[in-house]
């Protein structure tokens, strides 16, 4: 039921309707000549208008008083509660909704885990949850906080608030008391229904420990802690059996340790695996229970624990090559070697897949390394963002080192640039001088729109395309939008314009190209202008299916040395298929004929490589390096430097801790001549050295007595630190979503070290840094904590303070902590209900079992029910005011300046009235021609009386004539001369017309008419 009503959030301004009656006094003098009707009209219509333009100004609202309640059932969908209660949940939600919902009651149903999702939006209707949800959410968390918040957002305006939680109350994510408190202001309601289980049978694996201090031969034991949460009843001890597995990983590569059958009685249990580590590397332990009785144990996700260690050597350097060169740096790696440096080499088509497997390697070296290789589609590879991410999170977080060793698939050519490779290295891949580098040109033709997602996929290849050129590049994107036609107008510098063209491409929508002609001739004409460009290239994808590129076209691209790789995706047969491969064979470019659209980003981050190939400055015979500044790495170097014939140019980093060690004596400019350069980049140290290691460009470097230790220094000075742990002990635990540091801090006597400012960072699973602050909380001890609600491994690098060495640890989250609840938490759930909402009241905790048969007395309270503040919605209306006083401002002028006769009134009804009753219409005279007639009659009579009174007036005597007074010669006057006729009247054509006398005699009575009134 609803009601209306009207409110004012500035009544203030209603003190102007005082001013309606000053309007009326105003208005009856002014208005006189209006007449009485018309006067009293207009009054009325200004009266009005002042009416609304006030209220207006007063911001009137319409107000509509509804009892009408939104229930939205928040329902817990993660793990921790058993599938039978969640089916249980969703059947209780189901009859509430059909026995308690009352009409134009609203009702919903949101799920949640890790994040909330909409199941049922809310809605005036006998709505029914499904007993299959369709949202797709993670179940391996709770975030209760999240639902409350998206239930808030999710109701309606115009109806009062009530949520019921139907969870555990077992929450790992969030802070759901604090948002309910929100919601409690906002006025809504919270009751909840607790999901009880009770105690259930339970095995976990709490933890594997391995000592802090392993060292390479030195054995140790291996801990293992089992508990087992059943509770010895009489006839049932409550020991269950099962299998026990522990293994060990190195370099991904498990080794099974032991595997024995165990009994586990209640509580927890301890078993040891003697262990001793021969080969320094970084070793992950784990432990795994498989019970004999899957009904003995309710959750099996907490049935496996982690722990890793690290056992150092002499230092560990990991080379990742060029797959398709393997061996090109042999040389480099045997004298590392030589110099008691554990090298191991990996190629680029077995790259790492996550960061535990780079932490035994203190340095990583990439040789000549591209980010996208490979020929064909089987074999292409590539570094993926996560992996650079990891590569520079390691070295920014954990301390270790990062080399890049040049050659012409390194650097900026090797299609690094725009990366956090490039954030990381104290040089830019880039020539910002647009005088020292020849530039590229890249044309991108889109048209693959029949490839599945097709037009995600052609956004998501042409932004790859655009972040791997430089700023003085040129770039160009044609698609279908009804003609062939540039995304930025043409084939132009990139400069500052590259995050407006990535803006650009978001909101590309290309269609089916019918031809290729069109598009290759617009390219071809700006690829014409471009008389600075170096490397003139085009991309085209396409299905084949339009019309075949002409021999003139093919002709004109070759004449200008434009090559042109061609990607055929969706092809629908060897006919089209043939035709983008002839047209990449014609020009010189390369085919690729794609059957996933993952392949994609790699092919057009190895395609914009071609465009990057200025960026390497070679010299057949030779040019010489010279040290610029002293530096570790160089230091000792004696003599001369061997000449170079080649590097790859970049831009050195103007930022004070960059260190200029080595530059080529070409170009002149110093900036883009950069052989040597190091920075420490957060916690590790970053070398860019930008010609090769003896391959190609410096060959002669490869015979230089100084090779091994300009190498092996270099190496040296990018590696960790060794940290000596010896006086420092780390331990972590894990409680809940957190993970707890412990610090214990001595001296070289065995003494407290106090008031240390020990900090560090955290990389977690998502390979994100978090920041960890130590607080000393008694002697010698250090405590800290940090968030750890996702599952895996977290690295730790601990900074003990100057003059000592930072501390690298970790701790492994095996599972989240929603395994590891085994009961409700009602206290949490009683606290939620007993929030008061504003002008409401507290909400109810629904005492009852999901058990089948309990639902019933579940649905003794009613959700629905009017114990919380009406929804009161109101709605602006100023702008209808303000709409309405203008259209009445028409109708005030078009009454004063118009007049509007009623005379046609009288025989519009007699003629009807005639036509009704089938009468014979009579002539009628017209009043208005009899009038008019008389008045005639009556102008005439004045004008001939006029004339009449006028012909009988005497003439005026004619001038005199002084002739005649005149004497004759005699002496005698002359006879006077006879008087001349009086001149005829004018001609009637002459005289005023008769029309205009009428019109004058009318207006002269009419005067004499209101002199006779006065």
């Amino acid at each position: 039921m609803s009601a209306y009503g009207i409110s004012f959030d500035s009544p203030a301004w209603l003190l102007l309707l005082l001013l309606i009656p000053v309007l009326w006094w105003w208005g009856r003098r002014s208005l006189a000549a209006l007449g009485r009707f018309r006067r009293f009209s207009v009054m009325l219509i200004r009266s009005v208008m002042v009416l609304l333009l006030v209220l207006a100004m007063a911001e009137m609202q319409l107000i509509r008083r509804t009892d009408r309640v939104a229930v939205v059932y928040l329902l817990d969908q993660s793990l921790s509660i058993p599938q039978q209660k969640r089916l249980a949940m969703i059947d209780f939600v189901n009859k509430a909704i059909l026995t308690q919902r009352k009409p134009q009651d609203l009702a919903g149903a949101i799920v949640f885990g890790r994040e909330p999702a909409i199941e049922v939006p809310p809605y005036d209707d006998n709505v029914q949850v499904p007993t299959k949800t369709e949202s797709s959410i993670d179940p391996n968390y709770t975030n209760m906080a999240a639902a409350i918040k998206l239930a808030q957002a999710a109701f309606p305006h115009d109806a009062a608030k009530r949520i019921v939680i139907v969870s555990d109350g077992n929450q790992n994510i969030g802070d759901a008391l604090e948002e309910a408190q929100g919601a409690a202001e906002a006025g809504i309601g919270i009751d909840v229904l607790p999901v009880r289980y009770g105690v259930r049978s339970e095995i976990i694996v709490e933890k594997v420990a391995i000592p802090p201090d392993v060292r390479k031969g030195q054995p140790f034991d291996l801990r293992i802690v089992v508990n087992n949460t059943n509770e010895a009843r009489p006839g049932d001890p409550g020991v269950v059996g099962g299998t026990l597995r522990v293994s060990q990983r190195t370099s991904d590569q498990p080794n099974e340790l032991s595997s024995q059958h165990v009994d586990l009685p209640p509580g927890k249990s301890v078993f040891t695996v003697r262990q001793q580590i021969d080969d320094p590397d970084f070793y992950t332990y784990e432990a795994l229970f498989v019970p004999d009785d899957p009904a003995a144990d309710a959750m099996s996700q907490n049935n496996r624990a982690t722990t890793f260690t690290h056992v150092r050597g002499s230092g560990q350097v990991l080379l990742i090559e060029n797959y398709e060169n393997r061996g090109e740096h042999q040389q480099l790696v045997d004298r590392l070697r030589a110099n008691d440096l554990e090298v191991t080499v990996r190629p680029s088509n077995q790259l790492f897949t996550g960061l535990p497997e780079l932490q035994p390697f203190d340095t990583v070296i990439l040789a000549n390394v591209p980010r996208s290789g490979g020929d064909d589609v089987a074999r292409i590879t590539n570094f993926s963002d996560d992996q650079i991410k990891m590569l520079v999170r390691n070295t920014e977080a954990m301390g270790a080192g990062l080399v890049l060793l040049g050659g012409p698939n390194s650097f900026g050519a090797g299609g690094w640039t725009n990366t956090e490779l490039e954030k990381a290295m104290p040089v830019d891949f880039q020539i910002k001088s647009n005088q020292v580098v020849p530039k590229g040109a890249l044309a991108l033709i889109m048209h693959a729109s029949e490839l599945a997602d097709g037009n995600y996929w052609q956004k998501v290849i042409a932004k790859e395309a655009v972040k791997a050129l430089g700023t003085e590049d040129y770039c160009g994107l044609l698609h279908w939008n009804g003609t062939d036609q540039w995304l930025w107008g043409g084939v132009i510098a990139i400069r500052d314009r590259r995050e407006r063209m990535l803006g650009m491409i978001d909101r590309m929508t290309p269609g089916d190209m019918p031809a290729f002609d069109p598009g290759l001739l617009l390219a071809e004409r700006a690829f014409v202008k471009l008389t600075d460009a170096a490397v003139k290239h085009m991309i085209v994808i396409s299905d084949g299916d339009a019309s075949p590129p002409t021999l003139p076209v093919i002709n004109s691209l070759k004449r200008l040395k434009v090559t042109v790789t061609t990607v055929a995706v969706g092809c629908h047969g060897p006919a089209e298929s043939k035709v983008m491969e002839q047209l990449a064979l014609a020009t010189g470019g390369k085919y690729y004929a794609v059957q996933s659209p993952q392949a994609l980003p790699k092919i057009f981050q190895r395609e914009a490589r071609r465009v990057a190939q200025p960026l390497v400055y070679e010299k057949p015979d030779g040019f010489s390096a010279a040290l610029r500044y002293p530096h570790e790495i160089t230091s000792g170097l004696t003599g001369p430097l061997p000449p170079l014939t080649g590097f790859v140019r970049t831009t050195i980093k103007r930022n004070p801790l960059v260190e200029l060690a080595m530059t080529a004596s070409v170009p002149i400019d110093e900036a883009n001549a950069t052989i040597l350069a190091t920075w420490t980049y957060g916690s590790g140290r970053a070398v860019a050295f930008t010609t090769d290691d003896g391959a190609r460009w410096a060959k002669q470097w490869a015979t230089w007595p100084e090779y091994d230790k300009f190498f092996s220094q270099l190496v040296r000075w990018s590696m960790r630190p060794v940290a000596d742990t010896g006086k420092f002990t780390v331990a972590t635990e894990v409680e809940g979503n957190k993970v707890k540091v412990f610090v214990t801090a001595l001296d070289k006597d065995d003494a407290f070290l106090n008031f240390l400012d020990l900090s560090g960072g955290v990389i977690g699973p998502d390979v994100e840094p978090r920041e960890l602050k130590l607080q000393q909380t008694a002697p010698g001890r250090y405590v800290g904590e940090f968030d750890a609600a996702d599952a895996g491994s977290y690295f730790m690098m601990l900074n003990p303070g100057a003059g000592m060495a930072p501390l690298r640890t970790g701790v492994n989250v095996p599972y989240s902590a929603e395994f590891s609840d085994r009961e409700a938490d009602v206290a949490l759930l009683q606290s939620l209900a007993e929030l008061t909402p504003k002008n409401g009241k507290p909400g109810v905790v629904m005492e009852g079992s999901l058990d089948a048969g309990g639902v019933e007395s579940l649905l003794e309270i009613d959700s629905f029910r009017r114990d919380l503040q009406p929804a009161n919605p109101s709605q602006d209306v100023w702008h209808i005011l303000v709409l309405s006083a203008a259209c009445l401002f028409f109708f005030d002028v078009f009454i004063r300046r118009v007049t509007i006769s009623l005379a046609w009134a009288v025989p519009l009804a007699v003629q009807l009235r005639d036509r009704i009753l089938r009468r014979e219409a009579q002539p009628q005279a017209s009043e208005y021609m009899d009038r008019l007639r008389s008045k005639k009659a009556e102008v005439s009579e004045k004008l001939e009386q006029q004339r009449s009174a006028a012909r009988f007036e005497p003439a005026a005597p004619p001038p005199s004539d002084a002739s005649v007074l005149e004497p004759t010669a005699l002496g005698e006057p002359l006879a006077a001369k006879p008087r001349p006729a009086a001149p005829p009247p004018p001609p009637p054509s002459e005289q005023e017309s008769y029309t205009s006398r009428l019109l004058k005699a009318k207006k002269k009575v009419w005067e004499e008419r209101d002199k006779n009134k006065e």
